[in-house]
């Protein structure tokens, strides 16, 4: 095997960047969105921020729109404990089931709800039909006892379709916001 054109001399130690963990993850993540709506709210002139939760616009909204909230709520708490929680047990895997269910109604339901981008699809929808053809990839390579492989695919998900897609449906403005901080 050929020597790479540039080699650390061998007195110094390699940095490993490696795989961030699921926590660190997670912090970026609410940093980016605290940045992100912190920007928002600066533009439209600092309106009060309250913790109140008006479910009016939520009662009258379509079915749909219900199941895709009851299964992203439902997805993030129990990805959030799977994610901190041991992995391997029977736990992991009752609670992986459910999670992978709670995903694909959340997947899936969002194909019925265009709002974002007037009446076609957004690349949120991406995400969810990468998360459809995810799950099964997942759920295949946990069986084949392939962990890391289904650990990069669950994880993926998690990050892409709860924390990036949900944190985007909580921006100042949007329906989710209104409805938990009522501005």
């Amino acid at each position: 095997m050929k020597s790479p054109a540039f080699a650390l001399p061998s007195g110094l130690p390699r940095l490993s960047l490696g795989r961030p963990s699921n926590r660190t993850v997670i912090l970026i993540g609410l940093a980016a969105y605290a940045v992100i709506s912190w920007m928002i709210l600066k533009s439209a002139d600092n309106p009060p921020i309250r913790f109140r939760l008006d479910a009016a616009r939520l009662v009258e909204s379509p079915v749909v729109l219900k199941m895709h909230l009851a299964g992203a709520l439902s997805a993030f708490g129990i990805g959030t404990a799977l994610m901190m929680g041991v992995k391997g047990r029977g736990l992991h895997k009752r609670l992986g089931y459910a999670w992978v269910v709670a995903m694909a109604i959340t997947a899936i339901s969002s194909f019925f709800l265009t709002g974002l981008n007037g009446n076609s699809f957004s690349w949120i929808h991406g995400l969810s039909a990468w998360t459809i053809i995810g799950l099964p990839m997942g759920i295949a390579a946990a069986r084949r006892k392939d962990i890391a492989k289904h650990r990069k695919e669950m994880t993926g998900m998690f990050t892409g379709g709860m924390l990036v897609a949900g944190l985007f449906a909580f921006l100042p403005g949007r329906m989710m916001w209104s409805i938990f901080f009522g501005v």
